[in-house]
């Protein structure tokens, strides 16, 4: 399973297509706009997400709520497009638009115009905007639909929003119901007070914060990913998927960096005897993945969110058209999103399971997938 987005942060619709999607998985339409809708909330959100209300029109791919095994596409209408209709015309003559010349640190506004040449910054923020991620989120809910008929779940919670921060959680500490109810998606009430404080006062400040997020894979079998050659290794497929959303500046597994500061016999997951004759890790310091193949317990990896580089104090940067300094340029933009980047985090580690389970169950159609899992799990005891 794999998906292609298309779409400009403030032209008409996004698009995303999802392809290798095996038959017979149910969508539900209300479940696609709640995931969409939980990625434009949380404290800190700017402006932008007071306007949109984004739902997915589902345009290929679904009979009667179904999977036909085909391509999916869905359709997500930019509603703050209307008022940025000269700007993003595309058959235009471009005639009295004022072009963006001063270049954000931090953003792909530099390094976008230097390798195409554009001599106006929008052609590259449009597409570099992390608005490009609903569509993101729209694709992840068939992956997770997938992944939930095979009895796998997938969530997060934020654990750090600048300063504020509860340390690394376990999944048995990160309570869903506390995470669901959180406006910065934090499951202890007493930090997620801290974080808004924290918010608040960047915003008085003109500033932006970043943090970490943990996502959760439950549910999984042994065995998902390989060992034997680089593009199969879990881990690896993971970490890339999570670092290609925008802001995000590292991934780790379990322990993670602590590891390096421990000895191999603090490290390492001894294999027990575990209920009915299976073979278990006592702990979970891996999180979940050894050699490139999960271990059977849950999946938790962190990611961390840089700051958002669109400042309302604008740092120095230098016009591309005077060579002159000048302060950055500033778009409506949000003062914190770390809330928001987990759950497209939740989409991205979706999509890479379900088509790593494809890889070990097959996956023209959903029974056949169930039932070859249940052949794999006879076969390991598990």
């Amino acid at each position: 399973m794999r998906y292609t987005t298309a779409g400009e942060s403030h032209g008409p619709e996004l698009v995303v297509i999802v392809s290798d999607v095996p038959a017979g998985i149910e969508l539900d339409r209300a479940t696609i706009d709640h995931d969409l809708a939980r990625r434009q909330q949380g404290y800190g959100r700017g402006g932008r997400m007071a306007i949109e209300t984004d739902r997915a029109l589902v345009v290929a791919g679904v009979r009667f709520g179904r999977t036909l095994g085909s391509p999916v596409a869905m359709r997500i209408v930019n509603r703050d497009a209307a008022n940025w209709s000269e700007v993003m015309d595309p058959w235009g003559s471009g005639d009295g638009v004022e072009a963006v010349t001063a270049p954000r640190p931090g953003h792909a506004d530099l390094g976008g115009v230097q390798r195409t040449g554009a001599a106006d910054v929008r052609d590259i923020l449009e597409r570099a905007s992390a608005r490009e991620t609903a569509a993101r989120v729209a694709a992840g809910t068939v992956a997770r639909a997938l992944l939930a008929a095979l009895g796998v779940s997938v969530r997060s919670w934020v654990e750090r929003i600048g300063p504020a921060a509860t340390g690394a959680l376990g999944p048995e500490e990160a309570d869903p119901a506390a995470v669901a109810t959180s406006d910065v998606s934090c499951p202890d009430a007493d930090v997620a007070a801290e974080m808004r404080s924290a918010i608040d006062n960047a915003r008085q400040q003109g500033e932006s914060l970043g943090g970490v997020f943990a996502v959760c894979v439950e549910g999984l079998v042994p065995g998902v990913g390989g060992y034997a050659e680089q593009g199969q290794r879990l881990d690896s497929r993971l970490a890339s998927a999570v670092m290609s959303i925008p802001a995000i500046k590292g991934v780790e597994f379990g322990l993670g960096f602590a590891a390096a500061a421990r000895t191999g016999s603090a490290v390492h997951d001894e294999i027990v005897l575990g209920e009915s004759g299976r073979l278990r890790r006592a702990t979970n310091r891996s999180g979940g993945i050894d050699g490139g193949m999960t271990t059977g317990e849950p999946v938790v990896l962190r990611a961390a969110m840089k700051p958002i580089p669109t400042l309302m104090r604008p740092l120095r940067t230098v016009d591309i058209s005077t060579g002159e300094v000048a302060d950055a340029a500033r778009e409506r933009s949000d003062v914190c999103a770390v809330p928001a980047a987990a759950v497209v985090a939740e989409a991205e580690v979706a999509l890479v399971l379900a088509d790593a389970y494809q890889g070990l169950l097959g996956g023209a159609c959903l029974h056949d997938m169930r039932t070859a899992l249940a052949a794999y799990r006879e076969r390991i005891a598990w």
